[in-house]
């Protein structure tokens, strides 16, 4: 590790970007580098340089690296963008092509004509331009207006750069602040925090230490606050209490003793809501309130005086309860366990519905579980996004309460997956004579989001719920499903007896240190394409419970990639993609119709720009758009909620031990049909399907619904 003293400073002008990764957070330029007025030989640079182009003037920190093959390299810890000071700089940056209107000629009549006062006469002085030949009036202004605005950005970067920020986040804030960046972070760095995502409270607090803001200034607290509520959703919490805000403070260092004054200046921005001991981010607060008002008015409506009565003989009791329900209440709730025939049941009520005329609406939160409802329906299913149809020009959902959705029948698979803020978007949109039905397995992980909306639906006992629990002789046949109620039941489930291949089938391959799990989990995905006909990428899925760690998903990504997806030796840098990667979208876009959890593969990648194809259709990623975008050979399980696939390999190890639950070995196993093998540490197994950890989330959505029915 080498110390800041031995770091160096390079003024120079890149020449050409070499390489950039895929995702921008890496590059290899060639800069020239002006010594007393002569060029000299031309250097390397590498690191994370985001968007830095050809003919730019930079300010590197960094220091010189020895590479075996590539020989001397400046590797970069920070960069600048500047503004030349010597002609033979401006002449290069004018002429570079940065400058629209203003080619390498032009660069040096300019330069030419007014000398080392050039950037400061076209930026204060642009009438002057038109003593150059070729200058007219609108492209004197249209030159002015680009310089001034890259010296604009330069000093930005710079003020930013000053205060310790790295490339990236100085980048992000530039994007969404523009030329107010520099006014918004001396103001309140700890709102930038909130607003700039890869931006801790800790950042926060170093920024703002830099800008001399004290310890014990209100603003520090009420960051304090913010990042502490956040810390809560992302934890799945609705909201965060006074006591927890008080001794996460505590943890932060910061005064506690001025909390309610913070939040009671945040309250009168509008940037929580309070009600009692419960700190909300308002959005939430808002989302839980409908949603309690909208579930119990559907429960109190009127039952159809007279349902019509199913009959059909290949039901169970409980699916023909269920077909009933949903034909003389406006809510039910449909739940079971792998195997006890929620799709028969959900088939029967579309085509219940159906048969009577009705307009029948499905949706799932992931593609994979709309596309799966699809098949057993034989219907047409939307993810729940695309039902309420995304304005990108109002930034909303065209469907809400002014505008419902046309339907008599809604029937939401995988519900147990929706949070309290996407239940709310799609209740607001329910017509209030419309039917819902619920249909979801409780028993798997909770939400990723805030709340529990269908376990808290559920407890209230406000609605007709029906748990299916009979699990059907076909389906005893899997060890997948035997394995997934053994679970439940707290016990290891039973491999397939023999190793011979059946339906369902569920193998153990036992491993106990990293290494040799990794080269277990290689090797046992190998043999399922030789012996099963699976492809390795797009049958099967690895899941494992933690994103850090030698048996994460990062790192198994990067193993999976190298022996599935191997690159050419110029490829293999960090971050980079290549043509047949599996990747997941991180994050919902409305725009380009992609949502968290979403699968797709790259196909290609031109001009800096990444195609990726997302369920047969092709979506493009510019360089900076790729951090929502991440290698998926192997993913959390909570990540992989909602989706089914023909194979999965599951990763379990004590050092996991945090995360081994119930919830979580049983979400893993019901995610594939016909084949499941466990790879890692039996002891790590077994305490989990010991661990009936409950998720208890910090929610007023039971208390709300239990008011609304009383």
């Amino acid at each position: 590790m080498g110390s800041k003293e031995s770091e160096e400073v390079l003024e120079a002008v890149v020449e050409d970007v070499v390489f950039r990764s895929d995702d921008g957070k890496f590059a290899v330029i060639r800069l020239a580098v002006d010594e007393d007025e002569a060029p000299s030989s031309p250097k390397t640079a590498v690191g994370d340089l985001g968007q830095i182009a050809p003919g730019e003037n930079v300010r590197l920190i960094g220091r010189w690296t020895q590479h075996a093959v590539y020989g001397a390299r400046f590797r970069v810890t920070s960069f600048t963008p500047t503004i030349p000071s010597t002609e033979q700089g401006m002449t290069r940056y004018l002429g570079s092509g940065l400058i629209p209107g203003i080619g390498p000629a032009l660069a040096a009549r300019l330069v030419d004509r007014f000398g080392s006062d050039t950037l400061d006469v076209i930026a204060t002085q642009s009438a002057r331009l038109r003593e150059v030949s070729g200058i007219g009036k609108q492209r004197a202004e249209s030159i002015a207006q680009a310089v001034r605005q890259r010296r604009a950005e330069a000093e930005t970067m710079s003020f930013l750069h000053a205060l310790g920020m790295g490339p990236a986040t100085a980048r992000e804030i530039v994007r969404k602040y523009g030329a107010d960046a520099p006014r918004v972070v001396r103001e309140d760095p700890y709102i930038v925090a909130e607003q700039i995502r890869g931006i801790g409270f800790r950042t926060a607090d170093r920024i703002a230490e830099a800008l001399g803001i004290a310890g014990d200034d209100l603003r520090r607290v009420q960051g304090g606050v913010l990042h502490l509520i956040g810390k809560a959703v992302d934890e799945g919490h609705v909201f965060a209490t006074r006591e927890q805000l008080r001794n996460g403070l505590e943890q932060l260092d910061v005064p506690s003793e001025n909390l309610d004054e913070a939040v009671g200046a945040l309250r009168a921005r509008e940037l929580v809501t309070i009600e009692g001991d419960a700190i909300y981010p308002p959005v939430l607060h808002r989302a839980e309130v409908l949603v309690a008002e909208a579930l119990s008015a559907f429960a109190n409506r009127p039952k159809v005086q007279q349902p019509v009565k199913t009959h059909d003989p290949t039901l169970s009791d409980r699916q023909r309860s269920a077909v009933d329900a949903s034909l003389g209440t406006h809510l039910l709730v449909l739940t079971g366990g792998p195997g006890t025939g929620k799709t028969t049941a959900v088939r029967a009520i579309v085509a219940a519905h159906a048969a009577l005329d009705r307009r029948v609406s499905l949706c799932a939160p992931t593609g994979r579980a709309a596309k799966r409802l699809s098949e057993a329906a034989g219907i047409e299913a939307k993810t729940i996004h695309r039902l309420l149809e995304w304005n990108p020009a109002t930034g909303h959902f065209n469907r809400n309460q002014r505008m419902p959705l046309d339907a008599d029948l809604i029937l939401v698979d995988e519900a147990s997956m929706l949070d309290v803020r996407l239940a709310s978007q799609l209740l607001a949109a329910v017509p209030r004579n419309a039917t819902l039905v619920l249909v979801g397995d409780i028993d798997q992980l909770p939400p990723v989001g805030p709340g529990q909306p269908l376990r808290d639906l559920i407890a209230s006992k406000i609605c007709k719920t029906i748990r299916l629990h009979e699990v059907f002789r076909q389906a005893q046949q899997s060890a997948i499903v035997r394995g997934a109620h053994s679970v439940l039941e707290g016990h290891m489930p039973e491999p397939t007896p023999n190793r011979t291949k059946g339906d369902g089938d569920l193998f153990l391959v036992s491993a106990t240190d990293p290494e040799t799990i990794t080269e277990r989990l290689i090797q046992t995905l190998r043999r399922m394409s030789a012996a099963y006909g699976f492809d390795p990428l797009a049958d099967v899925q690895v899941m494992t419970p933690m994103r850090r760690g030698p048996l994460g998903t990062i790192r198994l990504n990067e193993v999976l990639q190298e022996t599935f997806n191997p690159g050419k030796r110029e490829d293999a840098l960090p971050g980079s993609f290549r043509p047949g990667d599996k990747v997941m979208q991180l994050r919902n876009d409305y725009e380009k119709e992609v949502y968290n959890g979403d699968l797709g593969e790259v196909q290609r990648i031109e001009g800096g720009v990444t195609f990726i194809r997302f369920d047969g259709r092709e979506v493009q990623y510019k360089a900076d758009e790729l951090d929502a975008v991440s290698l998926a050979y192997a993913c959390t399980v909570h990540k992989v909620q909602g989706s089914e696939f023909p194979a999965a390999v599951i990763v379990l190890h004590n050092a996991h031990f945090m995360l081994l639950n119930r919830a979580l070995l049983y979400t893993a196993l019901t995610r594939a049909k016909q084949l499941v093998v466990l790879v890692g540490d039996p002891r790590a197994m077994a305490r989990a399907a010991r661990n009936a950890l409950s998720y208890e989330t910090n929610s007023r959505l039971l208390e709300r619904l239990r008011s609304h029915s009383a």
